[in-house]
């Protein structure tokens, strides 16, 4: 009796066993995920926060701006060359992270491309630089040093602040930012430039 219950007992726990084993099949299939290659200038929004194409758009909107203003044709019939700028803090002040230096970045790029500004770093940069410069000093061949004294120095300093306002009913939520920069006369403190750029976000309840 006892080997008869037992036989019985696991033919009965086999189907059971096969389906514990699908199960788990489709819950790890339906757990695993895809990843495939983007094209980086591609708009993708995941949610309604600050992303990569804010930051390029709104830097590359902002420093055409400012080229069309009467400072950068001034500068221009008084001077040989092209202006230099030297970024100073661009603060964030919203509630999320935002990589600052990437916006930076993307304001390098938007006036370097256009041949029309020139920029000298500061900051830790600037401190490396020069510390390397003293080790070429002591290490490099004489013909090759970087020379000291002979730095091209910022005739105007950029500094601005990203700030955001968020609204929600709990159905729907608005993001709000708001862009501000200002470029500086760094000879008579004079603003010759003031930009600014606003973004706005609806987002769904399902989308947040």
């Amino acid at each position: 009796m006892r080997i008869g219950t037992l036989k019985q007992s696991n033919l009965i726990s086999l189907p059971w066993k096969g389906l514990v084993a699908l199960s788990m099949a489709v819950l790890l299939t339906a757990c695993s995920g895809s990843v495939k290659r983007l094209d980086t200038n591609e708009d993708v929004m995941l949610s309604d926060r600050w992303n990569d194409t804010d930051s390029r758009l709104v830097a590359e909107e902002m420093m055409s701006d400012m080229l069309t203003f009467p400072w950068f044709r001034d500068y221009n019939f008084s001077n040989k060359g092209n202006p230099t700028v030297i970024v100073q803090t661009i603060r964030n002040k919203t509630s999320e992270h935002i990589p600052v230096d990437t916006f930076i970045n993307d304001i390098k790029r938007s006036l370097l491309r256009s041949g029309k500004v020139d920029f000298v770093v500061s900051g830790a940069e600037r401190d490396e630089i020069r510390s390397e410069r003293e080790e070429q000093e002591l290490n490099a061949a004489p013909d090759t040093v970087a020379k000291f004294g002979l730095e091209q120095g910022a005739g105007f300093a950029l500094s601005g602040s990203i700030n955001s306002i968020v609204d929600s009913n709990g159905d729907q939520r608005v993001s709000f930012y708001q862009v501000d920069l200002k470029l500086i006369d760094m000879t008579t403190n004079r603003e010759v430039w003031n930009g600014q750029k606003k973004i706005k976000k609806l987002a769904d309840k399902g989308f947040f």
